[in-house]
């Protein structure tokens, strides 16, 4: 029988809300006839108090099983303040979030070499079923999450819903975004990269980043990703649906490729590559990746591919890692030799893609696919980061994706801090060039601050004029939820009024449709100018911070 993949939410948020605020408190674990669950001793004395400042966490679903996540932290921005011995931590799963029907309990050991994180891969579950769980060490529990398994293999769904973010500049302002997107109805989240900053602390900012420097070393990345962990908005939307999470640049260094630093006339090559070491082990310890994605030597696997039933795959890329140096020029962009994904991951795309077996094939990608010419008139200016610096590797996976052996490709895309909705052609320069799929890029959940939506427009207008390719433009915050059937995948950018209060309204400023077996994408519906500017208006007697963005100092070719 088809089923239908969201679910509902208002319960469990009151019972997660109510059990954050009194579990240390509350209940002790309980097995499934009453008794008191057995906890291991802990070695060494008593643990300190305030275990779990970072929340819970949980991702990757399979049909049998999700990861859960959590890290002791006591002290989250200064090392953790855990002691230097393993901590045993014990986890449950139910089917209730007041844990009346436990399905799968058992005991994890957080280990001071992994940050006291704790990933469990629990298994035994039963596909397309919503689940709640919690953990508890020493004499404290941890807040419920909510998770949901994969539906089976061959299930056949109705629908999919899903949200897909990226990102979140600590320093830009507050996650507003997350506190609407925790009440959404969705399946899962995809995070597609630029979850932490390494930006040095800035004075003007509207909160500042821990230490007083970029981060180099691990516990430099442990703290600065625990200072994100903290923030009440990231936490909850992390509670409230699996998610599935790769990186892009700032998670380590802006720009960087495989082993070469944005400024390598600053880092050393044996700088750098101990940078990448501290900052990959960091991103793990603080996400909920399966064991696969442990940090071996200088690598993360990251690049990995998740279903859905038979109605869709999610083909999850790794665009930092194994690219090329970035060309210099337009000319050395089309050198064949240069890779986004290098070959190794190239193969696994396209071989997944061709097998996949599901009526829609997603691929959440880091950097923009679509050709976006900067400047408006005859003359023609890049961003060579993005995959207009890969154009052979780009259209030779393009006329792959024409060639009748993928179903329904759409791009989904993090970094620009704007929306930019595009229909995808081998060769972007061609109007006689077919369409072959579609991307989203989303826009940022703070990066960027509060945008002046006028400028974006007055500077991009005339470019999208020209670019018949761009379906869709606005550099507003937010993020996008994509509505997945058989016939048509239906995509609603979600923006708020401003990332510089505590609080903030949502609203849909646009939508988008794919039909099934009809390459491209077109916008269904759109606000006003009148809209976007009143909303402005609203915002405008706000404070006014002096931010930084990254996507203002992108060397342009």
């Amino acid at each position: 029988m088809p089923t239908s993949y969201p679910f509902s939410r208002r319960r469990f948020v009151a019972a997660a809300g109510a059990a954050g605020a009194g579990l240390v408190a509350g209940p002790m674990l309980l097995a499934p006839d009453g008794a008191e669950a057995h906890i291991p001793s802990s070695a060494g004395g008593p643990l300190p108090t305030g275990l779990f400042t970072l929340g819970v966490a949980s991702g990757d679903p399979l049909p049998d099983g999700v990861v859960l996540w959590t890290r002791l932290a006591p002290q989250p921005v200064a090392g953790g303040g855990m002691p230097a011995r393993p901590v045993p931590v014990e986890w449950e799963v139910a089917d209730d979030d007041r844990f009346r029907r436990v399905r799968r309990r058992g005991v994890a050991v957080a280990h001071p070499d992994l940050g006291h994180s704790v990933h469990v891969e629990v298994g035994g579950l039963h596909p397309d079923r919503e689940y709640h769980y919690r953990f508890r060490a020493g004499r404290e529990i941890s807040p419920v999450g909510r998770t949901r398994t994969a539906p089976a293999h061959d299930a056949r769904l109705r629908r999919l819903r899903f949200a897909f973010a990226s990102c979140q500049d600590y320093q830009a302002g507050a996650y507003t975004a997350y506190q609407h997107l925790a009440e959404e109805e969705l399946a899962f989240v995809a995070f597609l990269g630029d979850y932490i900053y390494e930006n040095r602390p800035n004075p003007a900012a509207p909160r500042l980043h821990e230490g007083i420097d970029e981060p180099y070393s691990l516990t430099d990345y442990r703290n600065r990703h625990a200072q994100y962990k903290t923030d009440a908005d990231l936490q909850r939307a992390h509670a409230a649906f699996p998610w599935i999470v790769t990186l892009d640049d700032h998670e380590i260094d802006n720009n960087w490729a495989d082993e070469i630093p944005q400024d390598p006339d600053l880092q050393t090559p044996e700088a750098f590559l101990a940078r990448r070491r501290a900052a990959f082990q960091a991103y793990y310890e603080h996400m909920p990746l399966r064991r696969a994605s442990i940090p071996r030597g200088l690598d993360l696997r990251l690049y990995r591919r998740l279903r859905f039933g038979r109605l869709a795959s999610v083909h999850v890329l790794d665009t930092r890692q194994y690219r090329s140096d970035q060309p210099a020029t337009l000319a050395d962009a089309a050198n064949p030799r240069l890779s986004m994904t290098g070959p190794e991951q190239e193969r696994w795309l396209v071989e997944g893609l061709r097998s996949s077996g599901t009526g829609w094939n997603l691929l959440a990608n880091q950097v923009m696919w679509a050709s976006n010419d900067r400047q408006a008139g005859a003359g023609q200016t890049f961003d060579l980061d993005n995959w207009d610096g890969y154009r052979v590797q780009r259209r030779r996976l393009l006329e792959f994706f024409g060639s009748g052996q993928v179903a329904n490709p759409v791009v989904l895309t993090g970094d620009r801090h704007c929306t930019w909705v595009c229909d995808l052609k081998p060769d972007f320069d061609d109007p006689a060039s077919p369409v072959v799929g579609a991307e989203i890029t989303g826009t940022s959940i703070t990066s960027g601050g509060n945008p002046d939506v006028a400028g974006f427009h007055r500077t991009y207008d005339p470019i999208m004029a020209e670019s018949p390719h761009w379906k869709y433009i606005d550099n507003q915050r937010g993020y996008v939820v994509c509505d997945v059937t058989e016939e048509r995948m239906l995509s609603s950018l979600r923006v708020v009024d401003t990332v510089w209060a505590p609080t903030a309204s949502v609203r849909t400023a646009a939508e988008f449709v794919v039909s099934a077996g009809r390459p491209g994408i077109s916008v269904a519906s759109q606000e006003s100018p009148a809209v976007t500017a009143a909303t402005r208006a609203r915002v405008a007697a706000g404070p006014i911070y002096a931010i930084e963005d990254d996507q203002d100092s992108h060397p342009l070719r």
